[in-house]
């Protein structure tokens, strides 16, 4: 094709254009091309690309379709994915960061949440993909979608997207202000009102145990009726004899099946309202009652009475199982047989041939918890049979006003007939003039109402009696005005002598009293009332006439209002009866009166007012509100709210416990309850010594718990109020200055005619936008809301910076507090969360940089300019702007980093300048406040000053700072309790006592955070030694330590609860508390004695090179490992945070190459804790659990050994070589002898623990033991005595070291001193002897033999006593002989050994003259 010649085009979306090439035949997607251009095209036209012959199109990874219009010389390309796709796709990827954190962060509800969500996203995005969807499935699906991408944005904290009725979203830039507001609204309520869906669904604001449901399936009924027939099915109660629900209807034809076909294999019902009292009951039947509809008897012709109800057969099951739980199958189907019933003869005769198949399932919860839990059993079409009576628990919101009307038997009199009467009792609703109220009444679940009701038909009985409930369902505010009607007819089975037959009879009964109560719940003996048909169906007259027996006896003695011939019947002028039970269920209606429960609170009273909880609460707070200017009825009503909220705390109501709840946090709607109510409860408290009001005041204090959820909540619900009006309020006015451009600013400035005017206005407007930013008058998830006030407010702003200028700068007009004003307003602007982009998703931050751009920049350029432009006025805002200026450095942003840094150093001139003190204490003094105030949101490293004392000071803070900055939000939390141990410790020394405080609570929240509950303890006790026992603040910061740190320091514990108890006692004078804390302390004791405590390990950890942070740097530490972990197990925690470093195999002091070095190396060893006894237990008996604490406690040093060698090792000797050295854990040299003699001293003390143990607790398993004798008597170990005699003993030793030879007694004491021990061990281990180790204890019986019979005869002989001290076995020691060769000085040995161990051996050896 030629250039110039006519060419059609493509438009690319209605953009541009560009010359045509070929795609394919079918148009088909490109997934990745390069495209030449044929020729060039310039573009002049609109829309249109302009190109180059030569130049190529890169087209990747978009599908496009090609659409032909009319005219053919342009075809527009479309992009193939639908907006909600791409939404889909975005919403998708956002997702899949968070789901990712889920994950990490071990939050699994949470995760699997997302995970449901994106499966569901996924699926629905292939199938809108797919194009296989009609227009309105397609419609649908987008409305799913949307719902469950802002319920995801919502529950995973995201922004809320709003948009219009079809579901796309909204553009900012093309919806008006207030529109957009409501869009944020709607969109708001909608996904709020889909959260509390989901909260109810899970976590029902009542235990769904309280109520439950029986589902019942109908499956099959098999009779060969030859009518049409009525089943009845409901619960029964055998105990009771009474049916305890409504019927559940199922009409079925002559035909043997349903008469609406449709219901075919679709005759399901669900019993509601059951609750647990009535899952005890010891027996329950599902009974089915059929009633044949047709002739009187069945074999009856074409000219007798049709559609006549006739009692047929009943079944009856007994559900009894199911309903306890213990049968749970719904697919079995139950096999009932029915029961024929001879009315003639009163009996039942069982017929296999008539059967009905049902299944039945129990579940647990309501009607609307069981609908959403067991949708594939419970549809629409199910029908539902509500219990005649309440549930446990009627939710506030749930209104019901169902009468149930038993009609139970009645007497008629055959008159002129020589049989009784074939009695048919026609039931309807009516008002006071008569009019029949239309589908009233219904007698089964399953179907319409009905207007009249009729009863069975029992063939020629004289007291028929029918026990048929019906349910009546009227308008509550209608009660009144209706009433039923009973009339009373002879049935014949011939159909003309039918037609013939008129009411011989009627009876009524008001449904309400007159005094505004309903009919009273039970029997109802009614007045038969005979005479002209037309007096029985006009209401106004029959309604001057008592209806029951007891009205007429109330009226007996009275004169009568109106003469009524043969209508008004004395008491013995008919014999006729009809008896009536009624059933009240209404949320609405009362049988009491309600004020009577006031004065006479009997329990039906009482439960009156728990049924109407919501009314009477609405009541009471209405007359509250109403009557707010008499404070009478405020203190009448809050002594009702009282009564009301102990009554529920009783006992006998307490299962109405989540109903008030409910009622406060759902339905409540009194905003300015809380000032009445806070008022009068202040009024009672302050007036305690009244003795007129100690009763109110008490019931008041027993109901403050819910009595504050009432003050909250109105509390919560005005300030909604409030939130509300503001944020309309705010929306008007951003929708106003989004219209104002540059001409209405200046229009409007030049209207103020005085400068004051002027000066107030702007005052007043960046006292409200800093107010308003300040506020966050939107919810945080409104973002496209707040970026539009803020573009907004901050163009209004720049507006306002050259008002400043123009008017308000020099000399003569400047106004200090107005430029205050708007540097604090500009710095929110800058600092408030909605603009800090670094804290969003990469997602959130390019949607708002792409749309809004960084305000933070224009804003931050302009503080600095409006400070440059201050001039000489700048040292008025020094140092009150230190801090705002601060603020603005320490926002992440290089740029602005850049500009605004240089303030600083302007300050630090302008002070040096102007102050007259030539210094710049000032501005050092605010900056170090405002440094650690603002160092959690991110510090500038770029802090040069001069003063060289200032410059120390600011450098170690920052050092400090830097570190703890640094290592905030690093994984390891032992680094993090390091560094905020440094930065507290800096605050201790500058004596900065509050914030030294601060820092204290965090390295509290670390420690908790990490389960050490007991440093978390210590370090509270660090701010507990700073306040005085008189503060409560320290009482209760005491009571928090027993109560949750000091978890198994029960020491530590009883020390604190000592000083407390003191306290209790005789300073607040609370014998409660000390009670109570006395009793702990108890428990404190008996934990000691009684629970097992592992003795952890010790690390010592020393972190050598410069490549660590300063506050690790060539240091060691000593960690406390948790119980039970091992030395290999730390190791790897402590490489696994240290990836980079290497592990230093000696425990020698590493070299100075090594702590100069760049690299990172950890040296890790376990040491020792040298106990440390308490005073008052050394050389005493003190058992062996007490002394286990103070093993691993209480520490002050450490101790390791490694070996320190000086000349050539003996070959002969192993212990005659140099003093050994310890660690610079605790540094000590000792000799081999002295070594010699701990060694066995700690021997001695493991064997002595080892027995006490086993004496303490007969539990213990016997292994450690025997590993323990066996390491010491064999033969081949024999003590090691061996060595010491070699190396100790000999007479070349002697000579040579004449100055040991007490310690060579001392070492022949402790030689001598295992025997006894030993020989306990081994005779406690010969108690808990088993077969496995009897060849074991032989040997070792007979090893120790010989090495006692050794080391008696060398070494002298002890005797061991077994004494009982405290109601506990306590071994003691007692030297009973002694064959020594320094007798003498036994005792002085003995002396120094037992101090120099600390009082560890639990043994009080006694010198031989005293044996």
């Amino acid at each position: 094709m030629l250039p110039g010649a006519q060419q059609p085009q493509l438009s690319l979306g209605c953009c541009w254009s560009l010359p045509w090439f070929s795609i394919n035949e079918k148009h088909a997607g490109i997934h990745a091309a390069q495209l030449p251009l044929l020729c060039s095209f310039s573009g002049t036209s609109r829309p249109g690309m302009p190109g180059s012959l030569g130049f190529s199109l890169h087209w990747k990874q978009v599908s496009w379709f090609v659409a032909p219009q009319e005219r053919h010389d342009s075809l527009p390309i479309i992009p193939s994915e639908l907006p909600l796709v791409q939404e889909l796709t975005s919403t998708l990827r956002e997702w899949a960061v968070i789901w990712h954190r889920l994950y990490v962060e071990n939050k699994k509800s949470l995760f699997r949440q997302v995970q449901q969500m994106t499966y569901s996203l996924i699926e629905w995005r292939s199938q809108i993909l797919s194009g296989t969807l009609p227009k309105d499935e397609l419609a649908e699906l987008k409305k799913k979608v949307t719902a469950k991408i802002d319920y995801g944005n919502r529950i995973l904290g995201l922004d809320l997207v709003v948009r219009d009725d079809n579901g796309n979203i909204l553009d900012p830039d093309a919806t008006s202000t207030i529109a957009l507001f409501k869009a944020h609204e709607t969109a708001s309520k909608r996904i709020d009102e889909r959260i509390q869906e989901e909260k109810d669904s899970y976590i029902s604001i009542f235990n769904t145990t309280h109520t439950y449901s029986l589902y019942v399936n109908f499956k099959n009924f098999v009779c060969n009726i030859g009518e049409d027939a009525e089943l009845l099915m409901s619960l029964y109660d055998p105990d009771q004899s009474k049916f305890i629900s409504e019927n559940y209807l199922v009409r079925w034809g002559s035909n043997g099946m349903p008469k609406e076909i449709e219901k075919l294999n679709n005759l399901q019902a669900v019993f509601t309202d059951l609750s647990s009292s009535d899952l005890i009951r010891p027996r329950i039947s599902l009974v089915c009652q059929i009633v044949r509809v047709g002739h009187m008897e069945l074999k009856e012709g074409k000219k007798h009475t049709c559609g006549l109800r006739r009692p047929f057969g009943v079944a009856v099951m007994d559900v009894t199982d199911i309903i306890h739980g213990k049968v749970d199958d719904e697919e079995k189907q139950h096999f009932i047989p029915f029961h024929n019933i001879l009315w003639r003869f009163i009996v039942c005769v069982c017929i296999q041939q008539i059967c009905l198949w049902v299944s039945l399932k129990l579940l647990p919860g309501d009607l609307a918890q069981v609908q959403k839990d067991f949708s594939h059993l419970i549809d629409r079409s199910t029908a539902v049979a509500r219990k005649m009576g309440f549930p446990e628990i009627i939710l506030p919101g749930e209104v019901r006003n169902d009468i149930y009307v038993t009609l139970m038997h009645g007497e008629f009199d055959k008159g002129k007939k020589k049989t009784p009467k074939n009695v048919e009792v026609t039931m309807s609703v009516h008002d006071e003039d008569g009019n029949l109220l239309e589908k009233a009444m219904h007698p089964g679940a399953g179907y319409e109402g009905i207007s009249e009701y009729k009863s069975v038909v029992y063939y020629q009985v004289k007291q028929p009696c029918w026990y048929e409930t019906v349910k009546v369902s009227i308008e509550i505010k209608e009660v009144s005005r209706y009433h039923l009607r009973f009339t009373f007819r002879h049935r014949s089975s011939q159909e003309s002598r039918d037609k013939s037959e008129k009411a011989f009879g009627m009876a009524f009964v008001k449904l309400m009293n007159a005094d505004g109560t309903t009919l009273q719940d039970g029997r109802h003996n009614l007045i038969v009332y005979k005479g002209e048909n037309k007096k029985m169906e006009d209401a106004k007259f029959y309604l001057t006439l008592p209806g029951t027996k007891v009205e007429m006896e109330d009226r007996d003695g009275l004169p009568a209002k109106h003469h009524v011939a043969n209508f008004a019947p004395t008491k013995d002028s008919t014999k006729d009866s009809f008896q009536i039970a009624t059933l009240i269920c209404s949320t609405k209606l009362t049988q009491n009166g309600m004020l009577n429960c006031w004065y006479n609170p009997s329990f039906p009273a009482l439960a009156e007012v728990t049924l109407f909880l919501q009314d009477t609460l609405d009541a009471l707070f209405s007359i509250m509100m109403e009557m707010s200017d008499n404070e009478t009825y405020d203190f009448l009503v809050f002594d009702a709210l009282v009564f009301i909220i102990s009554l529920i705390g009783d006992i006998k109501f307490q299962h109405f416990n989540p109903v008030l709840e409910t009622y406060i946090y759902k339905h409540f709607s009194a905003t300015l309850a809380y000032v009445k109510l806070t008022k009068v409860l202040n009024y009672y408290v302050g007036n305690a010594d009244d003795s007129s009001k100690t009763e109110l005041l008490f019931a008041a204090l027993k109901a403050l718990k819910y009595l504050f959820r009432f003050i909250v909540q109105s509390r919560v619900l005005y300030l909604g109020v409030c939130f509300c009006l503001q944020g309309s309020f705010v929306a008007c006015m951003t929708a106003i200055l989004r219209q104002m451009d540059d001409c209405h600013y200046t229009h409007y400035i030049s209207t103020f005619k005085t400068r004051q005017d002027l000066i107030d206005f702007l005052m007043e407007t960046f006292i409200m936008f800093k107010d308003l930013i300040g506020k966050n008058v939107y919810a945080n998830d409104w973002m496209v809301m707040t970026m539009t006030q803020s573009r907004i407010f901050l163009r209004a702003i720049n507006q306002y910076t050259s008002v400043l200028n123009r008017f308000f700068l020099d000399q003569a007009s400047f106004e200090l507090q107005l430029w205050n004003n708007y540097f604090h307003l500009a710095v929110a602007f800058l600092t408030h969360e909605s603009l800090q982009l670094e804290s969003f998703s990469q997602a959130k931050r390019s949607k708002i940089v792409k749309k809004y751009g960084d305000m933070r920049k224009d804003i931050g350029f302009k503080i600095r300019d409006m400070w440059y432009n201050l001039g000489p006025h700048k040292i008025k805002f020094i140092p009150s702007m230190v801090g705002s200026i601060l603020e603005v450095t320490l926002t992440p942003e290089p740029e602005l980093r850049k500009a605004t840094i240089p303030i600083f150093f302007d300050m630090m001139q302008c002070e040096f300048n102007f102050s007259g003190s030539r210094n710049f204490h000032m501005f050092e003094n605010e900056l170090i406040t405002k440094l650690d105030q603002e160092v959690e949101g991110g510090l500038c490293e770029c802090f040069c000053f001069s003063g060289e004392v200032f410059a120390l000071l600011v450098s170690s803070l920052l050092e400090n700072l830097l570190d703890y900055r640094a290592i905030m939000h690093d994984g390891s939390k032992e680094n993090r309790m390091s560094c905020t141990v440094n930065v507290l410790n800096f605050y201790k020394e500058k004596k900065r006592e509050d914030i030294y405080i601060r820092y204290l609570y965090k390295l509290r929240d670390l420690h908790t955070g990490s389960e050490n509950y007991t440093e978390a303890a210590y370090t509270l006790l660090l701010h507990a030694d700073l306040v005085h026992w008189v503060s409560s603040v320290l009482i209760n910061l005491s009571s928090h330590f027993l109560k949750k740190y000091f978890l198994k320091m029960w020491e530590k514990a009883i020390q604190l609860s000592k000083e407390l108890a003191d306290m209790y006692e005789n300073k607040v004078f609370d014998y409660e508390g000390l009670g109570n804390l006395l009793k702990k302390r108890a428990t404190f004791y008996e934990n000691i004695m009684k629970a097992m405590r592992p003795q952890p390990e010790y690390f010592a950890v020393g972190y050598f090179g410069h490549g660590f942070p300063s506050f690790l740097r060539n240091k060691i530490f000593i960690y406390r490992g948790k119980e039970y972990e091992r030395r290999e197990d730390f190791n790897l925690k402590l490489l696994t945070q240290f990836p980079n470093a290497e592990k230093l195999s000696s425990t020698a002091p590493p070299t100075e190459e090594i702590k100069t070095s760049l690299k990172q190396y950890v040296q890790c060893f376990i040491v020792k804790p040298v106990m440390n006894l308490p005073p008052n237990y050394k050389d005493k008996p003190v058992p062996e659990q007490i002394l286990n604490f103070y093993r691993s406690n209480e520490v002050q040093q450490f101790r390791y050994s490694r070996p320190f060698r000086k000349g050539e090792k003996d070959p002969e000797n192993e212990f005659a070589v140099s003093p050994s050295s310890f660690g610079a854990i605790f540094e000590e040299e000792i000799s081999p002898l002295e070594n010699a003699i701990e060694t066995m001293e700690l021997t001695n003390e493991k064997i002595s623990n080892c027995v006490q143990q086993h004496a303490w607790d007969r539990t213990l398993p016997v292994h450690p033991l025997s590993m323990l004798l066996n390491g010491i008597v064999d033969p081949a170990v024999m003590g090691g005595y061996t060595n010491y005699e070699k190396a100790f003993f000999t007479e070349k030793y002697i000579q040579e070291h004449p100055e040991d030879q007490d310690k060579i007694e001392l070492l022949k004491q402790l030689i001598a001193l295992q025997m006894p021990l030993l020989a306990e061990g081994i005779r406690i281990h010969g108690k808990k002897l088993t077969e496995q180790l009897k060849p074991l204890h032989d040997r070792l019986t007979s090893c120790f033999k010989e090495l006692r019979e050794k080391v008696e005869k060398l070494y002298g002989v002890i005797t061991l006593v077994t004494t009982s001290m405290l109601k506990s076995q306590i071994v003691v020691l007692i030297i009973t002989s002694w064959n020594g060769n320094s007798s003498g000085t036994g005792s002085a040995w003995l002396s120094w050994s037992f101090s120099h161990a600390g009082g560890r051996a639990l043994l009080l050896i006694s010198p031989p003259e005293a044996a």
